[in-house]
């Protein structure tokens, strides 16, 4: 469970004194925190993809924050949010690669029997309900469009 190794991983980070990364857990912890009190008296079918769907919009974050922080300059911020981010995606679950993304949007679009551009809704909220843990959902949009086109 993604919870309980981010859990060992702060206990871990705390033991070795290393208050960055200590840091950047405890960040990760809070937003499973602020999810979990978003979700209070709602079923969560699957806690695991939950909390991934919340490391991953952290990850947006951070990679456009890092963006925009070079673009002005500020290499030392830009330098900390690339920390976190490293943190973070040590306990996301390893992308498609764009072969394997590819294979997927192919074989949901011949499921749905999906042959143009106006079918793309149906494929992406499928392709999203199958494997929105494993996939960059805004490239996959792009993929998604040319394999319709």
């Amino acid at each position: 469970m993604i919870r309980d190794d981010v859990k060992a991983a702060q206990i871990a980070a705390m033991k070795a004194g290393d208050k960055d990364r200590t840091a950047a857990i405890r960040l990760i912890l809070a937003k499973f925190k602020d999810r979990d009190i978003e979700l209070r008296g709602k079923e969560v079918p699957d806690e695991d993809a939950m909390l991934i769907e919340a490391m991953q919009k952290m990850a947006k974050q951070r990679r456009e924050s890092i963006t925009m922080f070079t673009d002005g300059g500020r290499t030392e911020l830009a330098a900390g949010e690339q920390h976190e981010l490293d943190v973070i995606e040590e306990f996301l679950p390893s992308l498609l690669s764009e072969e394997d993304t590819m294979a997927a949007i192919k074989s949901i679009a011949d499921e749905l029997g999906a042959t143009s551009i106006k079918d793309m809704g149906k494929v992406m909220a499928e392709l999203k309900k199958r494997h929105a843990s494993v996939l960059d959902m805004s490239k996959a949009s792009g993929m998604v469009k040319a394999a319709l086109a």
